[in-house]
Order: structure tokens, then sequence, then C-alpha cells
């Protein structure tokens, strides 16, 4: 298995590139500002051929190389369809705007060919089995990819801005709901194993279990005593 990841751009959002190995098809998550040299040099680097782009949001900074990324490779990019209309108008998704001098590096729009993910859907693409999940809270659409374990590495989840690595995301943006945060932080974060590698859209890499024993909103989900209110991320 091959995953690479760097942060990109003004809010450091990590992008992943995943393949089975060096030299096949790969998937391309969350390109967003400024992301797209990123991109080119990690396919070059590993000879990688993208297939398809999956975010796991719509905030611009998680999708604002989607239409330069898709357009060079001819490949769609997929969305849960409540978040879809921020990539045409990402100042709406932030409910205010996000500048004028930055606002003039972005691509706004949709590629050409957008697909849209759904609940549990398990996504073959590359060689690949990305399972969907739901998780509103940041926003309405948000939605994290899980694949299983291979023979050369354990479980990995890819939570977007659901779950960092000692925090969460915010919710105090149009469509974030802390209610249904925890909800989702339940629902889809305490059934996975302990081993489970967390990769997500901003900070380190993680695990469900450290998250388990020292994050603050996973211990209060799990009904653990002694959590405590820990600093949001993203954007």
């Amino acid at each position: 298995m091959l995953i690479a990841g760097f942060p990109a751009g003004a809010w450091g959002t990590n992008c992943y590139v995943v393949a089975p190995a060096a030299g096949e098809e790969c998937v391309i998550i969350d390109p967003g500002h400024q992301a797209a040299q990123g991109v080119e040099e990690t396919l070059r680097k590993h000879r990688l051929k993208p297939v398809a782009v999956v975010l796991t949001h719509g905030h611009i900074d998680h999708v604002a190389s989607v239409v330069p990324v898709c357009g060079a490779h001819d490949v769609p990019a997929w969305i849960h369809p409540s978040d879809r209309y921020m990539m045409s108008d990402p100042e709406k998704a932030l409910g205010r705007s996000i500048g004028m001098p930055l606002m003039g590096e972005l691509t706004v729009g949709e590629p050409d060919d957008v697909h849209e993910l759904t609940d549990g859907a398990r996504l073959e693409l590359a060689g690949l089995e990305l399972t969907v999940a739901h998780a509103p809270g940041h926003t309405k659409g948000s939605v994290t990819f899980g694949m299983p374990e291979a023979a050369d590495v354990p479980p990995v989840f890819f939570s977007g801005d659901l779950l960092f690595a000692g925090s969460i995301g915010r919710t105090d943006l149009p469509g974030g709901d802390m209610d249904e945060m925890l909800a989702s932080l339940a629902r889809v974060c305490l059934p996975l194993d302990d081993s489970t590698v967390v990769l997500s859209g901003h900070g380190p890499q993680t695990t469900i279990g450290r998250e388990r024993a020292t994050n603050p909103y996973l211990r209060q989900v799990a009904g653990g005593p002694g959590s405590q209110a820990a600093p949001r991320r993203g954007m």
C-alpha cells in the first residue's frame, strides 16, 4: 500500500494520494488550496495514474484544486450531495468572505464529472476499497473513508475534519452542529479497531486507540471520565 500525504495551502490541509503500490492507479483525497503542484509531484515521483478525486467535505480548503486536478487527468470527483454546492459557492459555505486576494488564486466551480457519495457506499477505485460513512457535524455533507486492513498495513481511516489528533473539527460555520458532530463521533469512530490509523484533514496522523484514550471529545461520547473541551481545528 502506498499513501503519500502532504499539507497544502493557506490552511495546511492534508491532501492524500493513495494507491496499491508505486506505478499503479491511484485515488486523490481532498486536493485543497494550492494542492495541484504537490499532487503532480507525488504522481511523478511514484509513477501513478489518478482515476478519481474523493472529497471528505466541501469546504474550500479541501476542494480548491479539484477543478484543475480533475481536468488535468480527466477524472471524476466524488462528494456528498449536501456539500456539492460548496464547490461553486465557497463563501456561502463559510458565512463570510474568504478574502479577495485569496479568491483570485482559486478556480471556483465543479469539474466536468461529479458523482455523489452515499452513506455505507463501497467505492472500488484503483484497486482499492473505500467505505463511505456519512458523518455530519463539521458540515452537513461530511464523510469519512475507511480502508480495510491489508497485508502490509493496519486499517486506515481518512477522517476529514471529523476527528483530529487530540481534537475535532469546528462546528460554528454554516451547516455545523455540535450534537451531530458528537453523534458522528460515536457512530463512525467508536466502533473502529484501536489499531486503525487515522489520517485527518489537518495535523499529524494518530490512531483510534490513542484518541479513544486521550481525545476529550471521543472520551465524552464513549462515556469516559475526565473529558474536557480542547481547541478545535479546520476552516
